[in-house]
């Protein structure tokens, strides 16, 4: 799984969020660091409302929130979200030693990022187009 400060660098480089059914996401400096929640149908829905869009808790699931403003939640993308934004630039997920490598090719460049996990390799190669694409001032 992704970890919070990936997701943080993510979100800092740019990554927006799209809730859906499914997906993970923490509540960042709250004191629910080490929690991680996922939006379903009965219990975590996203609300549409006039100051912006929440995230309910609806039930007795987490009785400590109420709602959470959208831009408080870090979103912890999954492998498979991971591979779907690296779109076209994906090449290829290996095991080499301890480590996973992701392949990418952007504009006819290819790049290799190892990590421990896989969906780590993949958020460093997701880092790397995100400044690609959004090249700091």
């Amino acid at each position: 799984m992704l970890g919070v400060e990936a997701a943080r660098q993510l979100k800092a480089a740019g990554l927006t969020w799209k809730p859906a059914l499914g997906d993970r996401f923490a509540v960042p400096d709250r004191d629910l660091d080490d929690e991680l929640f996922v939006l379903s149908n009965m219990t975590i829905q996203v609300h549409d409302r006039p100051e912006g869009r929440i995230i309910g808790f609806n039930g007795t699931t987490e009785w400590a929130l109420d709602d959470v403003e959208l831009d408080e939640a870090l979103w912890l993308p999954r492998e498979d979200q991971l591979r779907e934004l690296l779109g076209g630039t994906f090449r290829q997920l290996r095991r080499e030693g301890g480590d996973h490598v992701v392949r990418t090719e952007l504009l006819g460049v290819e790049q290799e990022f190892a990590a421990s996990s896989p969906e780590e390799a993949y958020a460093e190669a997701l880092l790397h187009l995100l400044a690609a694409v959004h090249p700091s001032e």
